[in-house]
């Protein structure tokens, strides 16, 4: 009978002559039923306690029931995601290192910068989007804008005078506001704040007249009455808000959607029964019927496109970010 150990050291042998790495050799050598043999680690680029954390750690919590192994989370907030993602290349390439990345990373930032420190196609294999999140136009209580038209009609009439706020250059916020600008032919002044408690205070207390925000980030001003929902940037009204109308329906322009989401990567190059597993076993997770319920708790919907949708997805919404940027004339260098 043939034992399990020079077959791994068969496949470490020729692993040594092809030039793949020794920890993919290792993954394709073990049965991926066996998988994983360890903790799992996912590395994140938001912050303890922001909405794409708070997720990840439902979905990762019952993915450690699922594989029997404990799911670890560690948060590398700071300098565009860029030392998360380092921490994450610099980890195991045999699945059992993930990572959590948004929109901006895969599709805004090769515009934004002349050289990235990743490549957002070659670096990362994308098991699956977690979430979407729909932003909200959103003003103070008390403001005088009673619809987007309202916004509309005053930048035009005012060029510049405007201003909207985000926590960066080149976030889904600030991108989907200079979006707005776009489409409006509107000029208005974009104001950074250095968290994002502070860019939704103020907008209530009147320091800005308008931002994007999803209802996780905006919704504890929201309901102690301090915010006021104008719209939102979706195809149609959302479950959770239904009284809040469509951009479209609050006089904006027809079809405007603004919008951020967050995926599971793993390391490329991983077995396809590997992938194939992983892939299956988030897809279980996110499909959970009370794991859809949490969806609204969050503010967030469901996102679930097949690798070939995604795949197409993702080349148009790296095309349209670019569009956005070149109007911003945003950089990032």
């Amino acid at each position: 009978m043939t034992t399990r150990r020079p077959l791994l050291a068969a496949a470490l042998a020729a692993a040594l002559a092809s030039g793949l790495p020794v920890t993919q050799a290792q993954a394709q050598a073990q049965p991926v039923a066996a998988w994983p043999t360890k903790p799992v680690r996912v590395t994140t680029p938001f912050p303890v306690g922001s909405g794409p954390d708070a997720w990840l750690r439902v979905v990762t919590e019952r993915l450690a029931r699922r594989w029997g192994q404990p799911v670890i989370v560690e948060n590398k907030p700071g300098a565009n995601g860029f030392i998360a993602i380092d921490a994450f290349k610099r980890g195991a390439t045999d699945g059992h290192d993930l990572i959590q990345l948004d929109n901006v990373h895969l599709a805004a930032y090769p515009h934004l910068f002349k050289k990235l420190p990743y490549d957002p196609v070659k670096d990362f294999d994308v098991l699956q989007p977690l979430f979407r999140a729909y932003f909200f136009f959103t003003v103070a209580t008390d403001s005088k804008y009673r619809s987007v038209a309202d916004i509309v009609a005053d930048a035009k009439a005012r060029p510049g005078a405007l201003n909207y706020g985000s926590w960066s250059v080149g976030n889904p916020v600030h991108l989907g506001s200079a979006l707005f600008e776009a489409v409006t032919g509107t000029q208005m002044q974009h104001i950074i704040y250095k968290e994002v408690p502070m860019l939704y205070t103020g907008v209530a207390n009147g320091e800005l007249h308008w931002s994007l925000g999803t209802l996780a980030s905006t919704g504890p001003l929201f309901r102690a009455g301090k915010l006021r929902y104008l719209a939102v940037a979706a195809p149609s009204r959302l479950p959770l808000a239904p009284d809040v109308p469509t951009v479209a329906e609050s006089g904006g322009p027809a079809g405007f959607e603004a919008t951020g989401f967050t995926v599971l990567a793993a390391p490329p190059g991983l077995p396809k029964a590997l992938s194939d597993k992983l892939r299956a076993d988030l897809a279980a997770v996110l499909a959970d019927p009370e794991l859809k319920d949490r969806y609204t708790t969050f503010g967030y919907s469901p996102f679930a496109p097949t690798p070939e949708q995604f795949k197409a997805f993702m080349a148009s919404e790296s095309a349209r970010m670019a569009d956005v940027i070149r109007r911003a004339k945003a950089s990032l260098d």
